[in-house]
Formats: structure tokens, C-alpha cells, sequence
């Protein structure tokens, strides 16, 4: 019976990370999307570490389907908001803070791309850093309807999750304690975050 007990003082930690761990990785990924400072790939790497460790079954299909459900909603939520700011005489703060974050230089790259590209941009933008907001605003300038730029969306959203989750995977294999890996692949998603603004400094 000893076996049962050990057994079941192993389980409670994982129950209870999955009854917390789950809901707050949704608010938090949702919540960085719709304020852009909250490094939501970080997050989701960190997860799929914890979950890569896990003996539940389906523990990294959860974070791919929560993170990936948060991504999707709060980018239509804040797509949403920027409609309704350029359509208001005197905008909108979300609409502001959308044009602080796509420099003129970017912006004019994304309108670019995406009339000659159409959704595709839009997917790419989900992968590429500092991407997603000059993209979403190009789009609202563009004036797609929510419904066009939801069914972009969903794909970029979708394969947003699984680049990170993939990433947060390959940190957790390399070691025996998930802390370890949380550690690596937190500093592989700030290099990769970091990486396209370091070359445009250099060039």
C-alpha cells in the first residue's frame, strides 16, 4: 500500500497544477494579447515544459489548445477594439496603442505585403517578433471585416502555438528537472524575440 500513497502524494501537485496552470496560462496569453508587453511566447514554452514533464496523458495537447484559444480570442478581441477606435471621431486609447507599436517605416512594409499577399502575411505575422501589431493595424487600415481577419487568424494563431510549444519541448528532453528547462527555453524565446531588432540595429 506504501506504493499507492507515494503514488497518489505524486498526482496531487499535477492535479493542482492543471487545475491552476491551465486557466492562468489563458488569462495570461489572452491578456498579451491584448496589451502587447506580457511575453506570451515565453509562457506558452514554459507550459509545454511543465506538461513534456507531466505523466498526465494529453498534458501538451491542453497548453497547444489553450494557448493557442487565448492567442485567437484576445487578437479578435483587440482587432475589435482597433475597429471600433477607426471608426470614432476622436479614436480610441486601444487603437493608440496599437499605432505606438507599428512604427511608419513597418507599417508601410505590412500594407505592402499584405495587398500583395493577402492572409498569408497575416499567418507569417503571428511568427515573426514584433510582427503581429503592424500587421493587425495594416489590416484595419486595409478595412478587412472581423470575420476575414478571424479566419486569418486562426492559422497564425494555430501555428504561433505550436512554434513555441515545439520550442518549450526541446528545452524540457534536455533535462531531468522542469526548472531547467523553463530556464531554456524562456532564454530561447528572448533570443528569438530580441534577434530581429538587434540585426536592424547593426545594419
Amino acid at each position: 500500500m506504501r506504493w499507492l500513497a507515494d503514488a497518489s502524494t505524486a498526482v496531487a501537485p499535477e492535479s493542482a497544477q492543471r487545475a491552476i496552470g491551465y486557466p492562468m496560462l489563458f488569462l495570461l496569453v489572452c491578456l498579451g494579447a491584448l496589451v502587447p508587453v506580457v511575453p506570451t511566447g515565453a509562457l506558452v514554452s514554459s507550459a509545454a515544459v511543465v506538461g513534456f514533464h507531466q505523466t498526465a496523458p494529453f498534458s501538451l495537447a491542453l497548453v497547444f489548445v489553450t494557448a493557442s484559444s487565448a492567442a485567437f480570442l484576445g487578437d479578435v478581441a483587440l482587432y475589435w477594439l482597433g475597429r471600433r477606435g477607426m471608426g470614432s471621431k476622436n479614436g480610441s486609447r486601444w487603437l493608440a496603442a496599437i499605432r505606438s507599436r507599428a512604427p511608419e517605416e513597418r507599417l508601410a512594409q505590412a500594407r505592402g505585403k499584405l495587398a500583395e499577399h493577402g492572409v498569408a502575411v497575416l499567418v507569417l505575422s503571428r511568427l515573426v517578433p514584433a510582427g503581429r501589431i503592424p500587421v493587425m493595424l495594416a489590416c484595419l487600415m486595409a478595412e478587412w471585416p472581423l470575420r476575414r481577419f478571424a479566419r486569418g487568424n486562426l492559422p497564425a494563431c494555430l501555428a504561433w502555438a505550436v512554434t513555441y510549444q515545439v520550442i518549450g519541448i526541446l528545452g524540457g528532453s534536455l533535462f531531468e528537472e522542469p526548472w531547467e528547462g523553463v530556464v531554456v527555453a524562456v532564454a530561447l524565446t528572448v533570443v528569438i524575440s530580441a534577434a530581429p531588432g538587434v540585426v536592424r540595429r547593426f545594419r
